[in-house]
């Protein structure tokens, strides 16, 4: 009897340093791709069948919880600006003067036309509190080996995705692939690095793809030109009235 309990316990011990262990390396990864705080200037690319469209963006974060992203080109779109502060989300649009609070309902959406989410480019769910971590396997990923981990989201989380899967890189803790299920567990997007350079004096993904998988030819591409850490921004530059003085 003594021996069955001590066996659970050591299984039970086993399966908690699996959970801490696993919810590390996804800390780790996504505070090399965040810092204390950053500025990206990127260019995304959206591509359908027989077309293509670019969009320039200027990007700032401090923390998880403040964001801001401004579209500097094409002319048409120059100026929409969109806002997080901790859980809510605003979308300045110059060209009415109008200043839109983005409903929880409108998460799930595609954000500007591409094939990410408001809630992937904007709201940044929180990979580490919202969801749960498992240590599932070890695999290799465009030659780099990688830590398989699965995250499922906590019963009280408002997440988009019903479960995440994330590869992230053993020696430098990127993410390299992620794979995205709705809440049936039908794989929606994939997300693929194509790219890793050295950016702000780390080494991180500089091309990344986002690939619905039930849609052939059609992807968003996002490229880094700049990217920078730990400069300092104050808080009330997240603010409402700060979306409508940017240009």
């Amino acid at each position: 009897m003594k021996e069955k309990i001590l066996s659970l316990l050591c299984l039970l011990c086993s399966l908690l340093v699996t959970a801490q262990d696993a919810r590390e390396i996804v800390r780790k990864a996504d505070e090399k791709m965040r810092g204390a705080s950053s500025f990206a200037e990127l260019n995304m690319k959206v591509i359908r069948s027989g077309w293509t469209r670019e969009m320039e963006l200027k990007v700032w974060t401090k923390g998880t919880k403040l964001a801001m992203v401004l579209v500097t080109a094409p002319a048409r779109e120059k100026g929409i600006v969109y806002l997080k502060v901790h859980k809510e989300v605003w979308n300045w649009i110059p060209s009415i003067e109008r200043n839109i609070k983005l409903p929880p309902s409108m998460m799930s959406q595609s954000w500007m036309g591409t094939d990410f989410s408001n809630d992937d480019l904007v709201k940044e769910f929180s990979i580490l509190d919202d969801y749960t971590h498992t240590l599932i396997a070890e695999e290799v990923i465009e030659g780099r080996k990688c830590y398989k981990i699965l995250l499922m989201p906590k019963p009280e989380a408002a997440v988009v995705w019903g479960q995440v899967v994330l590869w992230i890189d053993i020696d430098d803790f990127i993410m390299i692939k992620g794979e995205y299920f709705d809440d049936e567990n039908v794989l929606i997007n994939r997300m693929l690095v194509k790219k890793v350079d050295t950016l702000g004096g780390r080494i991180l993904p500089s091309v990344l793809e986002m690939i619905p998988v039930e849609k052939a030819g059609q992807k968003t591409v996002i490229t880094y030109k700049s990217l920078t850490f730990d400069q300092p921004i104050e808080d009330n530059f997240f603010s409402v009235r700060q979306m409508q003085r940017m240009q």
